[in-house]
């Protein structure tokens, strides 16, 4: 098998410093040196690679990383990349600020990340909120709709701001969207940090560039093997402001950016172009046959599955089992499968959600189903009609702009006297991390109640200032 590092020029610069003789006086402080004083902590420390004075030299004078960014814009197709290390909620971050001033106006999946959310607040930028449709027979949000695109362009959204796919895999009509959107030149920019695999194997869904979309944001270490906190900004430029851009990453990201996570980002980059399709293809099979392994031990269907979907509109990669048809807890068998050492991406009373990714082989799936297939099957009970989770049914109610919530003055107070104030937290079970409530929406009867059923259900509530729900930080 040949070696990535020949063509990728940040995989190479990291390989090449640390096989090479240096004496280092920059940062970082341990000069790949640190077990000389503790074995220990150098095992964490020494094969750390800055990317001033490592991957390039202190005044990036062989441009090492705008060869490999130019090398990602070339194969997604785009005329900017960028490298982050700072994951995808910094790639979001990036875009969002350059959009527009504070008081504009975006359209927005309510299904978007916390980071997202936060982005908004940073930049002074509104939401309209656009709700997903449910699929009744599943419980699971399935894109947006058309409609809710045309219902707040009347309000003259600056941008469009989608999260594709969703969390469980599904994916909304992005050409009609995106087409709408362009009609009146008003930029899609799409939160993909979970579609990095898309475009790269025909049984796959395209990427979104290829649809048409201005910005793609990715986490190259989520669907792809890529190092922790690695993401990738890919955007063109036709609606967007390149200079915007550059100035909004520049502006959040750190400006000690840790060679290794760059370098698995090239690396990546290079895996998807000289092997993608076929790794994907593997990973999509040994997926199906997991899927098949597990479904023919039970009556009732238990995966989600592209046949669930319009064409198209799923993730195949995905692997989604909705505990309701067993009449189980999610949770339940989730802690089950921690004692065995296994862990999973997700689990709520209803859904658990394995992620596979392309280190993952028949091997590994059939051991999964191994330990999986007996817990399942003690557990099962009388099914469950399919519920709609809150981070995906709730309809959110304004009380005053995001960010005047955020900076306003606050108050604690128990969770039946928070019913009808404005939240000053953004507030979401985590997994998937999408919002419940926003700073400046008002808390109502519903939201009280779902929240305390999904943490008395075992799933963790993340964000809020009191996590135990007894009492809700709001606007004083």
């Amino acid at each position: 098998m040949a070696s990535l590092r020949a063509s990728a020029p940040l995989l190479e610069a990291y390989l090449r410093y640390l096989e090479s003789e240096r004496l280092p006086f920059t940062i970082p402080g341990h000069k790949q040196r640190t077990s000389t004083l503790d074995p220990d902590l150098g095992a964490v420390v020494d094969a750390d690679v800055p990317l001033y004075g490592g991957l390039d030299e202190i005044k990036l004078t062989n441009q090492t990383l705008a060869h490999a960014e130019s090398l990602a814009a070339e194969l997604w197709g785009a005329n900017l990349a960028r490298f982050s290390t700072g994951g995808s909620t910094h790639a979001n971050q990036a875009v969002i600020l350059a959009l527009g001033k504070p008081g504009d106006r975006v359209a927005i999946s309510r299904t978007a990340h916390r980071s997202v959310l936060s982005a908004l607040v940073l930049a002074g930028l509104e939401p309209l909120w656009m709700s997903p449709s449910i699929d009744h027979a599943t419980g699971v949000p399935i894109g947006i709709p058309i409609t809710e695109l045309e219902r707040v362009l009347p309000e003259n959204p600056i941008a469009v701001l989608l999260t594709e796919p969703g969390y469980l895999g599904t994916i909304s009509d992005l050409p009609i969207l995106i087409s709408t959107a362009h009609e009146r030149s008003i930029p899609v920019i799409i939160d993909a940090a979970w579609g990095g695999h898309f475009g790269f194997n025909p049984r796959l869904p395209q990427h979104v560039l290829e649809l048409g979309a201005d910005a793609l944001i990715t986490s190259v270490h989520k669907a792809l093997p890529g190092y922790s906190a690695s993401a990738l900004l890919l955007a063109r430029t036709t609606y967007l402001d390149r200079a915007r851009l550059e100035q909004g990453f520049e502006t959040t990201h750190t400006t000690s950016p840790a060679g290794a996570p760059l370098a698995s980002i090239d690396g990546v980059r290079a895996l998807l172009e000289t092997r993608g399709s076929e790794l994907l293809g593997a990973l999509i099979d040994a997926v199906q046959d997991f899927k098949k392994e597990v479904q023919e031990e039970f009556d009732p269907p238990i995966f989600l599955g592209e046949s669930d979907f319009q064409p198209g509109r799923f993730d195949p990669c995905k692997i989604v089992l909705r505990a309701n048809q067993l009449g189980a807890s999610g949770v339940e068998i989730e802690k089950r499968l921690l004692d065995q050492a296994i862990r999973v991406e997700m689990a709520d009373r209803d859904t658990i959600v394995f992620l596979a990714t392309l280190v993952d082989t028949h091997q590994t799936l059939r051991e999964l189903a191994a330990h999986l297939i007996p817990i399942l099957k003690d557990v099962q009970s009388t099914p469950r009609p399919s519920a709609t989770a809150l981070s995906w049914a709730v309809k959110p109610v304004r009380g005053s702009s995001m960010r005047d919530a955020y900076f306003a003055k606050t108050e604690m107070v128990l969770a039946p006297d928070a019913i009808g104030k404005i939240s000053a937290d953004l507030v979401a079970p985590y997994p998937p991390g999408v919002a419940v409530l926003a700073p400046g929406e008002i808390i109502t009867s519903e939201i009280v109640q779902g929240l305390a059923s999904a943490k008395a259900a075992g799933v963790r509530i993340a964000y809020a200032t009191d996590s135990t729900l007894e009492t809700y930080r709001i606007v004083k």
